[in-house]
């Protein structure tokens, strides 16, 4: 029988997909086309961070309103590019995980700042394999490294928050090598910002929002 937490993310799923027909859009599976592989560049004021942190949607929106980050993308990392797409992906058997790609001013915000943002607003970095309602190898806490500079600054925070216990539980993000970033379908993209009175949206994913103004004012956008 299906869990509760996983019935609750299907009936979402639903949802969206009636409202997309409604609205006479039709959704095409990215299996129909090519899967198109972004890697980490960052050089100059144009800087790359990839973070996981559950369903990418809430946490594409915490970045969009930080200062300094110029754009975030929805997607898939951790995986190959065959199996990026989200019905496969949701199966939590290919390695992917549901990420977002920050690209960010380093003289605006600095890649510390994106940290705080992502431990403290953007999810729990205590759940194993899941993130609120959601469950799966899919929707575990990973940072994605694109340099060594990136991973020992991560090394070193979540080191930080261990020592200081920040956390009541043991901190369980994963700090690996960004192999490639795969851009999600085109319906995830901004998703909160396009469907705020989602019942997901609104019961998850604000209050993220929320948290990220009260904590980090000076990091705050509208």
């Amino acid at each position: 029988m299906m869990n509760r937490h996983k019935l609750n993310r299907l009936r979402c799923t639903l949802a969206l997909f009636a409202f997309l027909a409604i609205a006479g859009r039709v959704v095409i599976a990215a299996a129909s086309g090519p899967v198109t592989e972004r890697v980490a560049h960052n050089s100059g004021t144009h800087q790359i961070a990839v973070f996981a942190g559950g369903c990418f949607w809430g946490v594409d929106a915490v970045f969009k309103h930080v200062k300094g980050v110029s754009q975030v993308v929805s997607g898939y990392s951790g995986g190959n590019a065959s199996t990026a797409v989200y019905e496969v992906v949701s199966s939590g058997t290919t390695g992917h995980a549901e990420s977002v790609e920050v690209t960010y001013d380093p003289s605006q915000v600095s890649y510390s700042d994106l940290l705080k943002v992502f431990f403290y607003a953007a999810h729990d970095p205590t759940e194993l394999n899941r993130q609120g309602p959601d469950s799966g190898f899919q929707y575990r806490s990973v940072i994605f490294y694109a340099n060594a500079d990136q991973k020992k600054i991560a090394d070193t925070y979540i080191a930080q928050l261990d020592r200081a216990k920040v956390f009541s539980e043991p901190i369980v993000t994963q700090v690996v090598p960004l192999k490639g970033f795969f851009p999600a379908e085109g319906y995830h993209q901004n998703f909160l910002a396009r469907h705020p009175d989602n019942p997901y949206i609104v019961i998850n994913d604000m209050p993220k929002l929320a948290l990220l103004h009260e904590k980090f004012p000076q990091l705050y956008h509208p």
